[in-house]
């Protein structure tokens, strides 16, 4: 269960600085520090497509994706709630 808090916060995290900078450096600082964060508990992946990808090439399960891809989508609505909370 932890691994799908890591993938719940890693892109709440992530995406919201990628909403509110849209600039590549703090993205891409952003990531690598989620990764560090998360990668040794979850592998690190924040990303949907990361996760199907590591489905098709068996490094995941098909359960595992699923959580995964549910804690990232929450992640992704709660960074979106968030920013638009914080920009009123």
């Amino acid at each position: 269960m932890i691994k799908y808090l890591v993938e719940f916060v890693g892109t709440f995290i992530f995406l919201s600085v990628i909403i509110t900078s849209g600039e590549a450096i703090p993205i891409g600082l952003t990531l690598a520090a989620v990764i560090l964060f998360g990668g040794q508990v979850s592998g690190g992946n924040f990303n949907p497509a990361v996760s199907i990808s590591m489905m098709l090439n068996k490094k995941l399960s098909q359960i595992d994706t699923a959580g995964y891809i549910g804690a990232q989508l929450a992640g992704a609505v709660a960074a979106v709630m968030f920013v638009k909370s914080i920009k009123k």
